[in-house]
């Protein structure tokens, strides 16, 4: 068995290091973070904080050097979706198929352009790259996947890789219909991530400080009207998964504000621009994930036009 991970930040990475200590299974790892995969290459994949070990991908930055493979696990971020698929589809036959693990709506569209089966998937995992070759494991969590349905994907072949991951130590759910998993992850990132970014708070800190609790609150009820709108059943309540978070060890910086801290572009278009689409096209108000939205768009837009 072959197994890609594309694009290796804090989630692909801690998903390569775990499939990479399974007999029996081959893991290729690929990013075009030179350094990292460098890194690895070199001295092995650190991880550490909710688990400690090192393992041994087969890391590189250049997709030339990766044979076809069974599987692959899509973890970049939503706005480098494009380039990633189109780096890695020759990779993958039409007996291959490919699993998004990324945030937000819309990338499995795109994967289904140039790759024949493609699985829908959503992970509660967090973490974060401590440098080169080392990524801390922040929270855990578990894994929903199943068919991206205009694909046709077989589900024997979504149980076939939730039975993998979830021999490697990362929970896997595989499921007929993943959209409830993957809307209520949707909703818990557009109602906390856009805040932490826009104020500078981790997520525990903005949980339990009432201004910025209530705007989670407020974000996320816009989210699951429009949920109901589209006749989505969430797996739970967002809110719930909030808390969660927000009580586990450390102080973890949600995604959207670890790339304003390093004034990357957010994928804000794959959450709340989604969630605020979608609620036009079906009459739901989103007013507040509009704003947030505009807010975080226009901050994008201040690093390259002062």
């Amino acid at each position: 068995m072959k197994i890609c991970i594309i694009g290796c930040g804090a989630i692909g990475s801690l998903f390569a290091a775990h499939l990479a200590r399974l007999e029996g299974v081959e893991v290729f790892a690929y990013d075009r973070f030179v350094e990292h995969m460098d890194a690895i290459h070199e001295r092995g994949l650190r991880i550490s904080g909710a688990a400690d070990f090192t393992a041994r991908p087969r890391a590189t930055a250049k997709a030339s050097e990766i044979p076809s493979c069974d599987y692959g696990l899509l973890a970049t971020k939503s706005t480098h979706t494009h380039a990633a698929i189109a780096d890695t589809a020759h990779l993958f036959d039409d007996e291959s198929a490919v699993c998004s693990i990324q945030n937000g709506i819309g990338n499995e569209e795109i994967i289904a352009e140039q790759v024949k089966y493609v699985i829908r998937g959503t992970t509660f995992p967090a973490g974060h790259v401590v440098e080169p070759g080392h990524v801390g494991f922040d929270i855990q969590g578990d894994t929903w996947i199943g068919p991206f349905e205009p694909s046709d994907t077989p589900l024997a072949k979504v149980e076939e890789l939730a039975a993998l991951l979830t021999r490697a130590g990362l929970r896997t759910h595989a499921m007929a219909d993943a959209r409830g998993a993957q809307w209520t992850k949707l909703i818990f990132n557009a109602g906390t991530n856009p805040v932490g970014a826009l104020t500078g708070l981790h997520h525990g800190a903005a949980t339990f400080f009432e201004p910025t609790e209530a705007l989670f609150d407020a974000l996320i009820e816009e989210g699951m009207a429009v949920a109901t709108a589209l006749g989505i059943v969430l797996r739970e309540d967002p809110r719930g998964l909030v808390r969660y978070a927000a009580n586990a060890p450390g102080q973890h910086k949600a995604s959207m504000l670890q790339d304003v801290l390093a004034r990357r572009p957010t994928e804000v278009d794959f959450m709340n621009g989604a969630i605020a689409r979608l609620g036009e096209q079906h009459g739901v108000p989103t007013p507040l994930n509009r704003a947030v939205w505009a807010l975080v768009k226009g901050l994008e837009h201040s690093w390259t036009n002062p």
